[in-house]
């Protein structure tokens, strides 16, 4: 199979950063940090575009929101957003969805290498999350735990499930990525 184009690749990325836009406006307030799909978009696009392009997928997103598109969750977007509470979970998609393709991205993708890259872009999303969410509210981490990341962890544990099964469909459908895909 013929490796893609950087031009498809940009509107791939484009695609995946419009994706987890879309998937941020379903958000369910449960706290300070509310229930959203962003994070399996991010997981996605770092499976099917890899680290670099999966880097640029959300850079530009990130990038949409502090200058004020309503990209983050909820439909708002801005500075502050980065700034409140949920910021360190935002910032942690750029290393998560760069570990995500570095993980996952092989000559012959497999489902186990898919899924240890999510566990680990899941971890480093909520180390983030959570690091910024306990130094901006003054929380305890114990406290912390309970709100920003425990109620969230069976919903991620099916949007990785869910992932897996839709990644390999996608993967045979727009090709093969370029080498320089890592």
């Amino acid at each position: 199979m013929k490796p893609l184009s950087p031009f498809k690749m940009m509107i791939y990325a484009s695609l995946c950063a419009a994706l987890t836009a879309a998937g941020a406006l379903i958000a369910i307030p449960v706290g300070p940090v509310p229930i959203v799909l962003q994070n399996f978009f991010v997981m996605i696009t770092g499976l099917l575009l890899g680290s670099r392009w999966g880097l640029a997928s959300v850079g530009i997103y990130l990038l949409a929101g502090v200058m004020g598109f309503p990209v983050f969750a909820g439909g708002t977007g801005g500075i502050g957003r980065i700034m409140g509470p949920t910021g360190g979970y935002l910032i942690g998609y750029l290393p998560a969805v760069w570990l995500i393709g570095w993980i996952s991205h092989r000559p012959k993708p497999a489902p186990l290498f898919d899924l240890i890259a999510m566990l680990c872009g899941s971890l480093i999303i909520y180390l983030f999350g959570l690091s910024w969410l306990k130094l901006i509210t003054g929380m305890n981490l114990w406290k912390s735990l309970a709100v920003g990341m425990i109620p969230f962890l069976p919903g991620d544990a099916v949007k990785i499930a869910a992932a897996l099964a839709v990644v390999p469909i996608v993967r045979r459908t727009i090709g093969e990525l370029p080498p320089t895909g890592h």
